[in-house]
């Protein structure tokens, strides 16, 4: 049964447009024609029709079924399909095709493959990287289980920005996130860090944290190095998932902004509606 906040209207700050226009049905050209998975449309991104309508999109590689079941996040979680060794080109081939500048690529989490991933990862930055040696790229990985050997191997594929979002704060962790560790998610973002490649990291709020908590994690975040940081809202996507406990009013997430670029981010994005690749391109510079 769905709480109070969840069962009342959405706040006008919150409200979507529907998606259009020319580059938005070029985008989806190019992921169907490809047989590609995107973030935008597994996890239900709120600014799917904003990023496709001015030709961008962050690829979800490895498949769309994740091997964890965390509370809030809409991909599907199962028995993952076998790894496709065809897909690092094809995200290659597409980017050129969309003429991007910048591209992102994420993944699901692939516990049962026993480097979670990581060689894949590597060969589709390469990939993409020999196609388009002009563009810059972000890849938001998963923990590897915090086996730095495995990490190791996308680090020494050198992509522009790595990210690993903590999701939450440390108390919530345990109840929102499937398998992770809050000091886990941390130790993989400094090592990020450490390897001098762009460090990055999100959260949501609304989930029930407190202000100091949220300002905890930016202290936890620029203890172990991080450069960037994400804000957003969280937004309940079924009724299985968690509920919204507060819709954080945009004053509440421009002052998280202004403490967080006191602490020393470089980059600060804090608003209801972005995510981890919200204005990606601008996290490069």
């Amino acid at each position: 049964m769905m709480d109070e906040v969840s069962k009342r209207r959405k706040p006008d700050w919150l409200k979507i447009k529907v998606p259009k226009g020319k580059e938005y049905i070029g985008v989806r050209e190019v992921i169907d024609r490809n047989k590609l998975h995107t973030i935008c449309t597994s996890g239900q991104c709120p600014n799917k029709e904003e990023c496709w309508g001015r030709g961008t999109a962050t690829f979800m590689i490895l498949g769309n079924i994740c091997t964890r079941s965390c509370k809030f996040c809409a991909v599907a979680t199962g028995r993952p399909l076998p790894a496709d060794w065809a897909e690092p080109e094809r995200v290659a081939e597409s980017v050129k095709l969309m003429k991007l500048k910048h591209c992102v690529i994420t993944s699901v989490d692939r516990d049962d493959l026993e480097d979670g991933g990581a060689t894949i990862w590597a060969a589709t930055i390469r990939s993409v990287r020999e196609m388009n040696p002009g563009t810059t790229m972000e890849t938001l990985i998963p923990d590897f289980r915090g086996r730095k050997e495995y990490l190791q191997i996308v680090l020494d594929a050198r992509p522009d920005v790595i990210s690993h979002n903590l999701e939450t704060v440390k108390r919530l962790t345990p109840q929102v996130r499937s398998a992770a560790i809050y000091e886990r998610s941390l130790e993989v973002i400094g090592w990020i860090a450490e390897s001098g490649i762009r460090s990055k990291s999100g959260i949501m709020v609304g989930l029930g944290e407190t202000e100091g908590e949220v300002i905890q994690v930016m202290e936890d975040l620029r203890r172990v190095g991080c450069e960037v940081m994400t804000i957003g809202q969280y937004l309940q996507p079924t009724i299985k998932h968690l509920p919204v406990k507060e819709y954080i009013h945009p004053d509440l997430f421009e002052k998280y902004r202004q403490i967080a670029l006191a602490k020393g981010f470089r980059h600060v994005e804090s608003s209801p509606l972005v995510r981890s690749s919200y204005h990606a391109e601008k996290h490069v510079l």
